[in-house]
């Protein structure tokens, strides 16, 4: 009996951990009906923002700036929102918060935590406003798929930070692209290879 009850324990722990631990989230599919702003509003609204409140960015509103990025938007050729040079899509956009880094995979619709770590510190620097926000966009281009064409690999960046900045300001959310980050402690933290560059981060908050 007391085996069975030690056994019982360590399973429940072992549940709980694992819950705790959550590696792989499906986002929200993207909803159309949340964003019914004009395209030519929209870039009348566009501007760099600085600062945001602590206001916690929803799992939809999160979905839809991801797929507003770099998602899907034609499935049968695994096209993106974004162009990118040669079609390459080497460009991957990390999601850093207060529970962790995570990885965005367009063509699955997920996130997968790369690590537990909060990396916004690393991203902000000695910038408060990038550091208390609720969400940071990390832009990576892998420029091996880019036959290590640096230049092309900012141009397609810059493509996708433009297409946050856009769906940011449709949604009534606030931005600002900045170059700025700790690009060897992000490297490191995310297991980055040579050819993975971090190129671009935003910071998005109310």
């Amino acid at each position: 009996m007391r085996k069975l009850f030690i056994l019982a324990i360590m399973t429940l722990l072992s549940m709980s951990t694992m819950a705790q631990n959550v590696q792989q989230l499906p986002t929200p599919k993207f909803d159309k009906k949340s964003n019914s702003v004009s395209l030519v509003e929209t870039l009348q609204r566009r501007e760099s923002v600085r600062e945001y409140s602590a206001e916690a960015i929803t799992d939809q509103e999160l979905s839809n700036i991801l797929w507003g990025a770099c998602g899907i938007n034609r499935p049968d050729s695994k096209r993106l929102t974004s162009p990118t040079a040669m079609n390459a899509q080497d460009i991957t956009v990390f999601v850093c918060r207060a529970d962790g880094a995570w990885r965005y995979d367009a063509l699955q619709n997920t996130l997968t935590r790369i690590t537990e770590l909060d990396l916004r510190q690393a991203i902000g620097g000695r910038q408060a406003f990038a550091v208390n926000a609720p969400v940071c966009l990390l832009l990576v281009s892998d420029i091996s798929k880019l036959r290590g064409n640096r230049e092309f690999g900012a141009m397609d960046a810059g493509y996708v930070s433009e297409n946050i900045y856009l769906i940011c300001t449709a949604m009534g959310l606030k931005t600002v692209a900045r170059a700025m980050m700790e690009r060897d402690a992000l490297v490191r933290e995310l297991g980055l290879s040579d050819s993975q560059i971090p190129m671009l981060n935003h910071p998005i908050g109310r």
